[in-house]
């Protein structure tokens, strides 16, 4: 800005006050500077990065810049310099009026640690306005009689200028009648005065015209003038006269407009037009008139204007009263301006953060804000506060400001965004508020691992089921956000059967649903031990693990199985021998079976499905035994056909099926005198081989009982035992070879050994089976044939020594050798067809 007209030469004192401004003073994080008015635009006000401690360069990564509360930016920062400079015209008149010391308050924020340094700036005046008079010209009418010496007011100047820049005294034009006289105020100002130096005429001149000059005291004079017309007229002996020096009057802010303030009263005891008077304001300035009107013949001031306290005050009025003639008398009115509490607090937010993560520890600053009530004294007292269940806090920082600071470390998933109101109430009567919305949201961090509604899982599958079929779902819940709650599934590591149960499982990664990868057995595997992880996305992810058990159910899919009686290699069926006087009830044969399926589908039941006889043989519902049901007959057939079925409870049940034939006879010779009475069947081949089997028993048979009469002859005659050879072998020869295997001695033989005799008929495979002895009621071993040796040796016939004796067989070892004679003849006859 270019400099005042009036001061060419400012430029010196521009860069006196330049040098004044670079002083500076940094107490509790207060700064002071102070730069002339008038300034250019940009011009240096202070190092502010020198004095904040930084580097210019930090500034702009600091985030440090001005805040204000909304009024005209008058200063700026140079970031590149680090200064503090002007952003545009400062004019101190403008800002501070007449008050001594102009000080313009800022402040500096750094944002990084929200920290406010209070900066004081203060405007030194530049001689930049003239003295003004208001009015170009004042006429003021002057009896001719008046004698020397009569003083008359003259207007006076204004420079709103302050110190030795303000008005500092005044001139008259050199003239042979007046005199000018300056009179000092008790408030300090001047007043000038024409002094009537030596009586007027009239006649010689009416009119004397004169100028008055202001003057002020800066480093270059600025003045101002006024012309003055003194006008002669009759004689006016007296001059107006207030009631009051002074007016005194306190008026609320709030007054309504028209409203009276009071009312001046000045008199003249002069009559006529002379003692009419007529009231004016004196030295008024452009603010006062807008504000108060003074009506000038009742010298009623009212209100012209809205009156606010937190522009001015208070207001000084000159006012003036003057008769016709012209004389004139000067008083003051002071309106004491009172504060009304008609201002709301106002909250500026200087600094805020809208996100904040969760994880903050408490103290972490949110917003900073600036409070401010334009009232005074209580009226002008603000306390901030905010509601009581929020974990948040205030703290009051520097001046006017407050800082909003979290109370307690935030968690997301409990409240996710904050609508925080800050209320800023005044001390007034009645007191008003202000409230002030702070939205925050709270950034998620990934503090929650994915969680299971259940500590374990079971599912179930059916066996045999399609490979690909779904089994279960799994889904865990992560209560984070965005990529922290994202969840993907997946299997851990293990073996089952040698195999990884990843060739028997899988699992979808996104959707927790998991697959059988084969067709599962339930009786090769009833349950699968599996853990399932769910692990989110975050960073570091986290993850949690439930374990999952899934059972195979069975099916019915495996048929009963008969163990008992086994169908031989081959494939002729099994005889069972049912003696002729067995009582009902009695125990022929047991069919044993199992399933390898569980619960009710291996539930066996067995039932006669068939039988050649009806009601004579039962078998037991669970127990599969099979007993006569009633005595036997002698009409009864030698050979009893039944077929036995075994069926599971499963849905739909299986079954098996098993054909017994049961011999009726006494003893085995019976069986074997018996089978030639069989009826043969009707099949040719069938009777040929039966006819076969009698041939080659009845050999047998033959060969047998000469064998044992050599063998006998011989051990007798080694002996040297005729006596009693003779006797046993006349008894030997004596009977029959049946009784050998009598009733009595089969008896012997079961009831010894417990054995189970069966034979084989009717059956294209037809031959004869004897059992080997075995207590546990199993059949007779093929192995056991297989093993040769001779059926009697010299071991078995004991002698003492020195007594020849012959020992007779015990039936314990002529059993033995009977039992093992079926090998001679077993294999011819069962290659027989």
């Amino acid at each position: 800005m270019a400099a005042s007209p009036y001061c060419p030469d400012c430029s010196r004192l521009i860069g006196i006050c330049v040098l004044l401004g670079a002083l500076w003073e940094i107490r509790a994080e207060h700064i002071l500077y102070s730069v002339p008015e008038e300034l250019e635009n940009g011009s240096f006000v202070g190092n502010i990065a020198k004095d904040l401690g930084l580097e210019p360069w930090e500034l702009a990564e600091r985030g440090v810049r001005i805040v204000s509360r909304g009024r005209t930016q008058l200063f700026a920062l140079n970031l590149r310099s680090g200064s503090l400079v002007t952003a545009g015209r400062i004019d101190r008149e403008e800002l501070c009026d007449r008050s001594p010391k102009c000080v313009v308050n800022l402040e500096i924020l750094l944002e990084d640690n929200v920290k406010i340094f209070g900066v004081e700036v203060e405007i030194i005046d530049v001689n930049d306005n003239a003295p003004n008079f208001g009015a170009e010209q004042r006429e003021i009418k002057v009896a001719e009689s008046e004698n020397p010496g009569t003083r008359f007011p003259l207007p006076e100047a204004f420079d709103p200028d302050i110190g030795i820049n303000s008005l500092q005294g005044y001139q008259l034009s050199s003239n042979g009648h007046f005199s000018l006289d300056v009179q000092r105020g008790a408030d300090g100002i001047k007043y000038p005065e024409l002094v009537l130096e030596r009586a007027l005429d009239r006649e010689e001149e009416a009119v004397h015209h004169l100028v008055l000059t202001a003057f002020d005291g800066g480093d270059r004079v600025h003045s101002g003038t006024a012309r003055i017309h003194v006008t002669l007229v009759d004689t006016n002996d007296n001059a107006p006269v207030f009631t009051q020096p002074e007016y005194h009057v306190s008026v609320q802010e709030n007054v309504p407009v028209g409203s009276r303030l009071l009312t001046v009263k000045a008199t003249d005891t002069d009559e006529g037009a002379n003692g009419e008077v007529t009231y004016s304001f004196r030295k008024v300035r452009d603010k006062i008139s807008q504000l108060f009107h003074l009506n000038s013949l009742t010298g009623d001031i009212t209100v012209l204007g809205d009156l606010d306290y937190e522009d001015s005050g208070f207001y000084d009025i000159d006012v003036e009263a003057h008769d016709g003639p012209g004389l004139r008398a000067r008083s003051k009115v002071l309106v004491t301006i009172l504060d009304v509490n008609d201002n709301a607090p106002e909250v500026t937010v200087t600094s805020l953060t809208s996100s904040i993560q969760e994880t903050s520890s408490p103290g972490t600053v949110i917003a900073l804000f600036n409070v401010h009530d334009s009232d005074s004294g209580e009226n002008g007292l603000v306390t901030c506060s905010i509601p009581d269940n929020l974990p948040f806090t205030l703290e009051k920082t520097f001046g006017n400001y407050h800082r909003l600071l979290t109370h307690r470390t935030l968690d997301r998933e409990e409240v996710s965004e904050y609508n925080i109101t800050v209320t800023a109430t005044d001390h007034g009567t009645p007191p008003l508020s202000t409230e002030t919305h702070i939205s925050l949201n709270v950034a998620d961090v990934n503090d929650n691992p994915p969680a299971f509604p259940q500590a374990s899982y079971l599912a179930y599958i059916p066996e045999n089921n399609p490979r690909g079929a779904s089994i279960f779902s799994v889904t865990a819940h992560d209560p984070d956000s965005n990529e922290n709650s994202m969840v993907t599934y997946s299997l851990a590591e293990d073996k089952l059967q040698e195999a990884p149960l990843s060739s028997y499982v899988s699992i979808n990664s996104d959707t927790g649903v998991l697959y059988a990868l084969r067709s599962f057995d339930y009786e090769q595997v009833r349950d699968l031990q599996l853990l399932v992880t769910a692990s989110d996305s975050g960073d570091p992810p986290l993850s949690s693990n439930v374990s999952l058990t899934i059972f195979v159910l069975d099916q019915n899919d495996n048929t009963p199985e008969i163990l008992y009686p086994a169908l031989p290699t081959d494939g002729s069926t099994g005889v069972e021998l049912a003696p002729r006087s067995a009582e009902p009830g009695y125990l022929v044969t047991k069919v044993v079976a199992v399933d390898r399926d569980s619960g009710q589908n291996a539930w066996l039941s067995y039932r006669l499905l068939k039988a050649s006889e009806p009601g004579l043989f039962a078998v037991g519902l669970h127990t599969g035994e099979v007993r006569t049901a009633r005595a036997l007959l002698d009409r009864d057939a030698l050979k009893q056909s039944l077929v036995v079925a075994v069926q599971d409870h499963g849905q739909p049940p299986l079954s098996a099926t098993v054909t017994l034939t049961v011999v009726v006879a006494d003893s085995i010779p019976d069986v074997l005198t018996d089978l030639g009475s069989l009826k043969p069947s009707a099949d040719p081949n069938d009777s040929g081989l039966t006819l076969y089997l009698v041939v080659a028993v009845a050999a047998v048979s033959c060969v047998f009982l000469a064998f044992i009469i050599v063998l006998l002859a011989l051990r007798l005659r080694r002996w040297h035992m005729s006596h009693l050879l003779q006797a046993s072998g006349s008894r030997l020869a004596s009977v029959p070879a049946s009784h050998f295997v009598g009733v009595d001695g089969v008896r012997a033989f079961l009831q010894t050994y417990s054995h189970e005799v069966s034979l084989t008929a009717d059956s294209r495979g037809s031959h004869v089976i004897f059992p080997q002895p075995n207590y546990a009621d199993t059949l007779i071993s093929q192995e056991s044939c297989e093993k040769s040796g001779p059926l009697l040796r010299s071991q078995d016939l004991p002698e003492r020594k020195g007594e020849p004796n012959l020992q007779q067989f015990s039936q314990h070892q002529l059993l033995k050798r009977l039992s093992s004679l079926h090998c001679i003849f077993l294999p011819p006859l069962s290659k027989m067809r």
